[in-house]
């Protein structure tokens, strides 16, 4: 059996209840390891610990806590091709990705260590004679963080970073898909300077650990990714407890290919953005809007390209994608396919299984043409390796196409005009949008989050997350 990965509760490592193995999905014979599984016990046990931790940590110095997340962030670099092929290994992106995830972590811990040292308050006049204000932000409290398996690490890095910077404690539940990389980096955070009860790791099923989290009362605030249906259920828990909520959800990304777009540039940016990580991602774009006077010509050059993409073992030299997450994301992906052509859309390529050298849960991807945006295929997020061609008459049918959804996180365009930009620009109805790149991609020192359903509450990353992770005090002062 293989050995057995800890809880980590309090500074200590401990058992859970039971474990579960983590499954390789390039190849299902290979099991990562087991990994234990907490009790709902064990998260009161957990948020105890914190609040011991809090007490301390919050009133630690600002070059204890630089020190802290500096040394993380190195680790992390220094450390990102063994944790990357671990990355890769767990969850199936392909490995440069992997590595690239972990780098990317390192960077998120090194930025907010500086901003530990940027926390500078105000102070203002009264408009009564005499008397001083000055505001402060303080730490909220216990943080919750809930995180999805699609960015295993960074996802959980740029909401462990910012709460542990501004003085939190934090109680962290990772998706039970990929257990590896969260308990990687734990044993690194482990090995820092922290007050026991800073930092806490749960592994578990969202349905036991998770639920008893987000219905605490005892924590003061929930940061989540995941579904939309799964972050309404966290909305209301935590609301009832008039617990701090931070959201991140569904998506539908759209990129329109305009009149005068470069098609070369136009075809490179729909692959990174809607293949790439397999199409797992929530900024994935998987509505292509493409107007009528390009359409034919796009659609040549993806279906080219989309022609030499080697799908994979993760870790295999040259794989440019590799398999879904788990047989449950592959069933759903092909399930799709089916609904998709059921629905009438035509397949231009891809929309089967790939058999490889190892059993795993690949599939090619998957290009949909001749589809419109009240099919099903392009109402709900599907994450997954597929993209669907919508044929537009102009721009102006475009950007309406665009908006013409629940969601709204990322969007993108490729056009030659200043002027086409900087109207999408304005009219997109998205937290995130780009010109002439791909929607998939952010930099980690601006905020990130969208509208409608994609999110909710405060914005991530940069200095916009202290608007989450702290509490705003004001304090008058009479001058005797």
């Amino acid at each position: 059996m293989s050995h057995l990965h800890a809880l980590y509760i309090n500074g200590t490592w401990v058992e859970g209840q039971d474990s579960i193995a983590n499954i390789n999905p390039s190849d299902t014979s290979d099991v990562i390891g087991q990994y234990a599984q907490a009790t709902s016990d064990q998260v009161g046990e957990a948020i105890q610990a914190a609040r011991q931790g809090l007490a301390e940590w919050r009133h630690s110095g600002l070059e204890q806590r630089y020190s802290v997340l500096m040394a993380i962030g190195d680790e992390l670099i220094a450390r990102k091709d063994e944790l990357g092929r671990l990355l890769a290994r767990e969850e199936g992106k392909a490995l440069a990705e992997g590595v690239g995830e972990v780098y990317r972590s390192g960077q998120f811990f090194h930025y907010y260590a500086a901003e530990v040292l940027r926390q500078i308050d105000e102070r203002v006049d009264s408009v009564r004679p005499g008397i001083e204000v000055d505001t402060r932000r303080e730490p909220v409290g216990i943080v919750g963080i809930i995180s999805p398996w699609n960015f295993p690490m960074a996802t959980a890095v740029w909401k462990i970073a910012p709460a542990l910077a501004f003085g939190n404690a934090v109680i962290f539940k990772p998706a039970n898909l990929v257990p590896a990389s969260a308990w990687a980096l734990t044993e690194i955070i482990s090995r820092q300077a922290l007050p026991a009860g800073t930092f806490n790791l749960l592994m578990g099923a969202g349905s036991s650990v998770g639920d008893a989290l987000i219905s605490s009362p005892d924590i003061h605030a929930l940061s989540f990714t995941g579904s939309l249906d799964v972050g309404r259920r966290v909305a209301a828990a935590t609301a009832g407890n008039l617990v701090k909520c931070q959201l991140e959800m569904g998506s539908k990304n759209a990129l329109i290919v305009a009149d005068d777009a470069d098609l070369d540039l136009a075809v490179e940016a729909a692959y990174a953005g809607a293949y790439s990580g397999t199409g797992q991602k929530c900024t994935a774009s998987s509505r292509l809007i493409v107007t009528e006077a390009v359409h034919d010509a796009f659609v040549e050059k993806l279906v080219a390209k989309l022609q030499t993409i080697r799908v994979g073992h993760a870790l295999e030299d040259g794989v440019q994608m590799g398999p879904a997450v788990d047989a449950r994301q592959l069933e759903s992906n092909l399930a799709w396919v089916a609904h998709a052509r059921e629905e009438g859309a035509h397949l231009a390529f891809g929309g089967e299984r790939v058999e490889c050298a190892t059993d795993g849960y690949f599939m090619a991807p998957t290009l949909f043409t001749g589809t419109t945006n009240d099919m099903a295929v392009n109402r709900e997020e599907v994450f997954g390796p597929i993209a669907c061609v919508i044929k537009v008459r102009d721009y102006e049918e475009a950007i309406n196409t665009l908006n013409d959804t629940q969601f709204g996180l990322t969007a993108g365009i490729i056009t030659d005009s200043l002027k086409l930009a900087n109207d999408f620009k304005a009219r997109a109805e998205t937290g995130c949008v780009m010109v002439n790149l791909a929607t998939a991609g952010t930099d980690y020192h601006v905020p990130f989050g969208g509208r409608k359903n994609s999110s909710f509450g405060p914005r991530e990353q940069g200095r916009y997350a202290r608007e989450f992770y702290t509490v705003v005090k004001t304090s008058y002062v009479k001058l005797q």
